[in-house]
C-alpha cells in the first residue's frame, strides 16, 4: 500500500489572533500552544515515514521563508511548497496539491497548519480508521466529539455507519455555525461533530468531484498547474491562470455536493485556536488561573491571559482580561470578547 501524503494548507492570515499574529508572521508560524510553532507540530503529525510520503505544503510567497526554515529533518526535507499566487480559499488549494500528487489514487491527508491536537494516538487511530474508506472513493472528513454547544464552528450531522467499516459513517448533511439553542439542541440529540476541516481522499476522487461540481474551478487550477514553474522544492502555479479561479472552500465547492462522503468522529484534544479566548483554553494556567508570557508582572491579576512580546506588561487588582502587546499595539479585551478583534483589526486598516 502506497503512503498517505500529508497535505498541509498554510494560507491563512490569522488575523483573529492580533496583535501578535500579522500578515508577515501569521499565527500557524507562532509558538501559541507550545514552544514550537503551529506549522511545525503539524508537520511533526506526519513525521512516521512508514505511513506518510514527503508532505506537499500549500502557502503564500512572502512566507516561503518561514515555512522552509521548519523543513527540517530526513522526512521533511523532501517536502514540496505550492505558492499560490493569489488566495482562493481551500477548493482550488487542495486542487493544487491533488494534482501536484499525480491525479491518481494517492491517497492526501489534507490539514490547516494552524490546528491543535493533543492526543496524537487518538488522531492516528481515526487516520486507520478512515483510511480503508478514503481508498474505496469515499471523501472522508473527521469530525470533533463535541464538548459542549459550540456557535463557533459548523457541525456535521452523521448518518448510518458504513458497514465493513467500523468507525465510519456516512454524512447526512453540513451544518452552518449555529445559534447557542440549535447547538443545545444538536448536542442533546446527539448524532453530530464539529467539523475540523480535515480530510483524508484520493487525489483522483476529489478532482472528478470538483470537475463535476466545479468545472472552471478544477479547469483552471489544472491550467495553473500546466504552466508552473519548479525551482527545488518550489512551485509556482502560473498567476494569471489562477487568478481567474472562482474561490470558494472544499465544503461549499465538494463536501456538501459530492454523494460518497463519510466521517469519522474522534476525540483527540483537538482546537482551531480559532481566538484568545480559545487559546486560553488550552493553555496552562498558574494558581491564580492566569496564564503569563513574557515580560510581565502581576499583582492582585485572575483568571487572565497576558502575552507580552518586546515590552512590559504591569497589571494590578484585575480579572478576566486578555492582554496581548506586540510591537507598537497593545490590545485589551474582556474574556469572552476577543472576537473583537476582527472588528479592531478592520477600523485599524481603515485608518491607514
Amino acid at each position: 500500500m502506497s503512503q498517505i501524503i500529508p497535505v498541509i494548507l498554510s494560507g491563512g492570515s490569522g488575523t483573529r489572533l492580533w496583535p501578535l499574529s500579522t500578515d508577515t508572521r501569521p499565527k500557524q508560524f507562532l509558538p501559541l500552544a507550545s514552544k514550537y510553532s503551529m506549522f511545525a507540530e503539524t508537520l511533526a503529525r506526519a513525521g512516521d515515514g512508514s505511513r506518510f510520503d514527503k508532505a506537499l505544503i500549500i502557502g503564500a510567497e512572502r512566507h516561503v521563508a518561514l515555512m522552509t526554515g521548519e523543513l527540517t529533518g530526513e522526512t521533511h526535507a523532501r517536502a514540496r511548497i505550492i505558492l499560490e499566487p493569489c488566495a482562493r480559499n481551500t477548493a482550488p488549494a487542495i486542487a493544487l496539491a491533488a494534482i501536484a500528487a499525480g491525479g491518481g489514487d494517492a491517497v492526501m491527508l489534507v490539514m490547516p497548519s494552524d490546528h491543535v491536537i493533543n492526543d496524537l494516538d487518538a488522531f492516528m487511530a481515526a487516520i486507520d480508521s478512515a483510511l480503508p474508506a478514503a481508498r474505496d472513493g469515499w471523501l472522508v472528513t473527521f469530525g470533533i466529539n463535541p464538548t459542549g454547544p459550540e456557535t463557533g464552528f459548523g457541525y456535521i450531522e452523521m448518518a448510518a455507519p458504513l458497514d465493513g467499516l467500523p468507525g465510519v459513517h456516512s454524512v447526512a448533511r453540513f451544518i452552518e455555525k449555529p445559534p447557542r439553542d440549535k447547538a443545545e439542541a444538536m448536542l442533546a440529540a446527539g448524532g453530530h461533530a464539529w467539523n475540523a476541516g480535515i480530510f483524508l481522499m484520493r487525489a483522483d476522487r476529489y478532482l472528478q468531484e470538483l470537475a463535476l461540481h466545479a468545472p472552471e474551478m478544477c479547469a483552471t487550477s489544472q491550467a495553473a498547474m500546466q504552466a508552473a514553474t519548479h525551482e527545488g522544492q518550489l512551485i509556482r502555479p502560473d498567476a494569471a491562470q489562477f487568478a481567474a479561479c472562482p474561490s470558494d472552500s472544499i465544503d461549499y465547492a465538494v463536501m456538501e455536493r459530492a454523494e460518497r462522503v463519510a466521517i469519522v468522529p474522534m476525540s483527540c484534544g483537538w482546537s482551531d485556536v480559532g481566538s484568545w479566548d480559545a487559546l486560553g483554553d488550552i493553555s496552562e494556567c498558574d494558581p491564580d488561573g492566569n496564564h503569563l508570557s513574557g515580560d510581565v508582572i502581576a499583582f492582585d491579576t485572575s483568571n487572565s491571559m497576558v502575552r507580552a512580546d518586546g515590552i512590559t506588561v504591569t497589571l494590578s487588582g484585575v480579572s478576566d482580561l486578555i492582554v496581548v502587546a506586540n510591537g507598537s499595539h497593545v490590545m485589551i479585551v474582556p474574556k469572552g470578547r476577543s472576537q473583537d478583534v476582527k472588528k479592531i483589526v478592520e477600523a485599524i486598516k481603515s485608518r491607514q
